[in-house]
């Protein structure tokens, strides 16, 4: 009885970056021949990494890649450059997107209460706490009540 085929492995993580696969095995797993790998490479549609004698190894993330140009050029008709195009605006979607989550989370921060403290002085030198626009103790008090103009309040 055979085990299964590499197409059949479950265990395919396709977001997987190591580079593991010869071009061989990866046209394979790409349902491609090896010589379109090659092409690929040279318009920068996939970039394998390389060993130290210069052969090109794929990786999880890489495969996926083909699958999908694959797709694109055979099912959807699109040409190299077009692919290439479509390749560029998603990644600058992807960090359009990350950016977004950076700037969401910054506004979500300065949102959250504060846990600054102010502290007021009495003309004794007592420094006692207040909240955030609280006025000095008493009336007419030559107090010293710290704010921080930045927090707005």
């Amino acid at each position: 009885m055979a085990g299964p085929s590499i197409r059949g492995n479950s265990a395919f993580d396709h977001d997987d970056p190591t580079p593991v696969f010869v071009i061989s095995v990866a046209a394979e797993l790409a349902g491609m021949h090896a010589q379109t790998l090659r092409q690929y490479d040279r318009l920068g549609l996939v970039t394998p990494s390389r060993t130290r004698g210069g052969g090109r190894r794929y990786s999880n993330r890489d495969v996926t890649l083909l699958r999908e140009i694959q797709r694109l050029s055979q099912d959807e008709g699109v040409s190299l450059p077009g692919i290439a195009r479509i390749m560029e605006l998603q990644q600058r979607v992807r960090e359009l997107e990350t950016r977004l989550a950076e700037v969401t989370e910054e506004l979500l921060a300065a949102r959250r209460p504060h846990t600054h403290r102010v502290f007021s002085v009495s003309p004794s030198g007592d420094v006692y706490a207040t909240r955030p626009g609280e006025r000095p103790r008493a009336r007419g008090s030559r107090a010293l009540v710290l704010w921080d103009p930045s927090r707005g309040r």
